[in-house]
């Protein structure tokens, strides 16, 4: 049976007029801000604090986007007759996301949870070359990062937390048997 003309330019009306009737998805992206689900990959936020100046997130990182410069610094003797320490001191820290291709794998290596996921996505530069951000505001993402998920109510309590609360419990014990300023 042969197609009667003119019907594929119905059938393209029908769905147009399909379309049309239906209600807008569209979010209003300035005025009103998406809202992503938890785990979004937005941009890498640095918790200094914690970074040792390791180099394994940059050792790794598959694009070679990331960038650290440090200096060793002597740490003076913790108890009298000890041996003085040197630690690394953090000088730069710098991602550029132009090259990131947000796989993730920097923080995964990284030993001491300085580097995490924000769901910031609100940076975009009109140069290229100011897509490198240094410390300053990697830092300031940081505080975007949401809360990590609870733990089962079932689990173990983390080996960590046991081990602190075992030592402030110790700490605590002690102070209270120390008498106090004043007393005899």
């Amino acid at each position: 049976m042969a197609p009667i003309p003119g019907s594929g330019l119905a059938k393209g009306l029908a769905v147009t007029l399909r379309t049309m009737t239906r209600k807008t998805v569209t979010e209003q992206y300035p005025d009103a801000l998406p809202e992503l689900p938890p785990r979004t990959r937005g941009v890498i936020g640095l918790f200094e604090e914690n970074c040792t100046v390791c180099m394994l997130c940059a050792r790794e990182c598959p694009d070679w986007c990331i960038y650290i410069d440090s200096h060793k610094e002597t740490v003076p003797a913790a108890a009298p007759g000890g041996r003085e320490r040197s630690r690394n001191v953090l000088d730069r820290f710098a991602i550029d996301f132009s090259l990131c291709m947000y796989c993730g794998i920097c923080i995964e290596v990284c030993p001491f949870d300085a580097l995490f996921w924000s769901p910031e996505f609100e940076y975009a530069e009109t140069d290229i070359h100011e897509l490198t951000h240094e410390r300053d505001k990697l830092r300031e993402w940081m505080w975007t990062v949401p809360a990590p998920p609870a733990l089962d109510p079932g689990a173990e309590e983390p080996k960590e937390i046991a081990a602190a609360r075992k030592t402030a419990d110790k700490l605590a014990a002690a102070a209270q048997d120390e008498p106090q300023e004043g007393e005899s």
